[in-house]
């Protein structure tokens, strides 16, 4: 309620500007001054001798109004007739550590009153005890305590906590105040920073306390004409019952008028009965409203008629309401043209719904549909043997990811985050969820003998663990063709470290040595200690990955098969690379641990001249790296 008031003030004041507007009445009395500057001065304030109520007697200097008395110089800038309160400006308390300060003191009159409710004592300073003291009908006080150190201990904040600017209510109906400060306290350790400290009464809401006003005169000089207060007053210091006893002294003079106790301070104050505004103080000066003017305040759905005191509000002709001034006036028959409008708008409700409720449908349907192709897809690719083996623990190293963490982690498999392409497929770079950066393998085809094969397949590949060859962490079932996720290997090939257009700096030979080492290490692993025996089927340069230091990592088993110890697998169709096949291979189809050997051997041939495996001689002619070594064997060209 409190920090409603000061805008109920301005609320008040603009209602009797427009209440004043519509009746023309007047504020003030008859033949006295109405205004200063743009103030305006309502009775039972007034200017003047015999233009104000006693105790309500003010003046006009320099276009401000100013109330005097024995004691004090009040200036008010704002007064509300039916609220009972004046914004006026008093003066700012100041003790100074090496200079002279001022009390601060205030004498109302008689029906003036600091409001309770408004206003707070306000002190601001370190080591800071500020006293208001004052009359109601009792002498009566009130004290706060604002403390601080040093200037590290002030709050930062715009709140008065006690920390360098602190508040506290104040007692009821008082008319007459004084500030002062307690002088026991030392401030000779904070008065560098704080050569002064303040205190003063007024609208609680009005301060916004800052760290700078302890320092120099910054504080003083931005409130040098002092600060907004809000005063109580009264008609006169009786209840109702008792002042219209006595019709000489009694302030509710208008005819439409009546007394209320003032919800603030001990006395009463005017108003307009209901239906009435202006000025409940002067004869005739509360007029009849036209509510018809203000439909906002007084509402009407039909038509809408003045009378003394009140409005009356009918519906039109063929309308009816059981109020019309709280509800709409609707039409007593319905026409022919009123039932089709809203029978038309009926079906166009109806239609949208209808359409609404067919597109959630085919939306339904369709998740349907991609929920039971992923279903499909992940018993086809073997799915159920998969899972029924990681969770009886015999795989524990790989991971079955769904389509949307894959898509997600290459951003839908855009073309910015491709690595590479294949005959087997196309690598992407992907990022999941908590982090991990992984090469995700996403293949053309696989035939349906394949997909028999291909969750024991991964059974096996998920047991290989040899630090030269790339980790496979998991697959996606959930598609056409499963999509392999594999560890990061952050250097690329072997193939670009040797040939790439990027190409840093020359390779030693000491490092070429150690990758082919690491990379035939990888090799025997997979022919000799995987069980059953692997034979890589696509070995070439670009399938050998380098990691830190340029460790070989021997990645995409592509062409892979897994081989029965007593017997050789056939191919019904070449797999591999051109210039690394072996030519056994090409003629008999058969794919052995030899193929791999072939083809390794390619790629020490490579890494010992750092020629393609397919080059062009010096004429232009393209050139197998291999035939030309064995040619130049026999020549003894080497």
């Amino acid at each position: 309620m409190a920090a409603a008031l000061p805008c109920l003030i301005f609320a008040a004041t603009l209602m009797l500007a427009s209440i004043k507007s519509s009746t023309a009445s007047r504020m003030a009395k008859p033949g006295c001054r109405e205004t200063c500057g743009n103030h305006t001065i309502p009775y039972p304030f007034g200017i003047g001798e015999g233009c104000f109520r006693e105790g309500f007697d003010v003046s006009c200097e320099n276009n401000s109004v100013y109330r005097h008395n024995s004691s004090s110089r009040i200036k008010i800038y704002n007064i509300s007739l039916l609220g009972g309160q004046a914004r006026v400006t008093t003066l700012i308390a100041s003790k100074c550590f090496n200079e002279t300060g001022g009390w601060a003191w205030l004498n109302t009159g008689k029906f003036f009153t600091i409001s309770t409710k408004a206003n707070k004592l306000t002190a601001v300073g370190c080591n800071t005890l500020a006293f208001l003291g004052g009359f109601n009908e009792h002498r009566v006080g009130a004290g706060c305590f604002s403390m601080c150190a040093d200037k590290r201990s002030v709050d930062e904040s715009d709140q008065c906590s006690g920390m360098g600017c602190c508040q506290t209510s104040i007692a009821p109906n008082l008319n007459f105040s004084n500030i002062t400060f307690d002088d026991r306290f030392d401030n000779s350790e904070v008065s560098g920073f704080n050569p002064c400290s303040y205190a003063f009464v007024a609208e609680q809401d009005w301060f916004r306390f800052e760290a700078s006003y302890l320092e120099d005169n910054k504080f003083k000089e931005k409130f040098k004409d002092g600060v907004p207060t809000l005063l109580d007053w009264v008609a006169g210091n009786e209840y109702c019952d008792e002042a219209v006893k006595n019709m000489s002294t009694y302030a509710c003079i208008s005819k439409n008028s009546r007394c209320i106790t003032s919800p603030n301070a001990t006395g009463y104050l005017c108003t307009c009965n209901n239906g009435f505004a202006g000025n409940p103080y002067l004869e005739e000066g509360c007029q009849d409203i036209n509510e018809c003017n203000f439909p906002d305040e007084y509402p009407c759905h039909g038509i809408c008629s003045n009378i003394i005191g009140d409005y009356d509000c009918s519906c039109k002709s063929a309308t009816q309401s059981a109020d019309p001034k709280r509800k709409t006036c609707d039409p007593i028959a319905v026409s022919e043209r009123a039932r089709l409008t809203k029978m038309f708008a009926g079906i166009s409700a109806c239609a949208v719904l209808l359409l609404i409720c067919i597109f959630a449908l085919l939306i339904e349907c369709q998740k349907r549909k991609l929920v039971k192709e992923k279903q499909l897809f992940f018993q086809q690719n073997g799915g159920l043997l998969l899972y029924d083996q990681i969770r009886s623990k015999q795989v524990d190293t790989v991971r079955i990811f769904t389509r949307e963490e894959l898509e997600n982690a290459t951003n839908n498999f855009d073309s910015s985050r491709e690595l590479g392409r294949g005959g087997h497929g196309t690598v992407y770079k992907g990022i999941l969820k908590d982090g991990r950066v992984v090469a995700i393998k996403r293949s053309k085809v696989m035939n349906m003998d394949q997909k028999d094969e291909f969750a024991q397949e991964m059974v096996i590949l998920s047991q290989i663990n040899h630090r030269n060859v790339v980790k496979l962490l998991g697959c996606c079932l959930e598609v056409e063709v499963p999509m392999l996720v594999y560890e990061w290997i952050s250097n690329g090939t072997l193939f670009e470290l040797m040939h790439g257009k990027n190409r840093r700096f020359p390779v030693s030979l000491d490092t070429r040595l150690r990758i082919a080492q690491e990379s035939a290490e990888a090799l025997a692993y997979l022919h000799s200690s995987a069980s059953p025996p692997i034979v890589h089927g696509d070995v070439k340069s670009p399938n050998i990955l380098l990691g830190d230091n340029y460790a070989a990592k021997v990645t995409d088993f592509g062409a892979s098969r897994m081989l029965p110890t007593d017997e050789i697998q056939f191919m019904t169709m070449v797999q591999g690379t051109i210039g690394y096949l072996d030519p056994e291979y090409l003629q008999e189809r058969q794919l052995t641990e030899k193929s791999d050997v072939y083809s390794f051997g390619v790629v020490l041939l490579e890494l010992i001249t750092m020629k393609f495996a397919i080059y062009s001689d010096s004429a232009g002619e393209k050139k197998n790296l291999a035939s030309s070594f064995l040619l130049a064997m026999k020549e003894n060209g080497l």
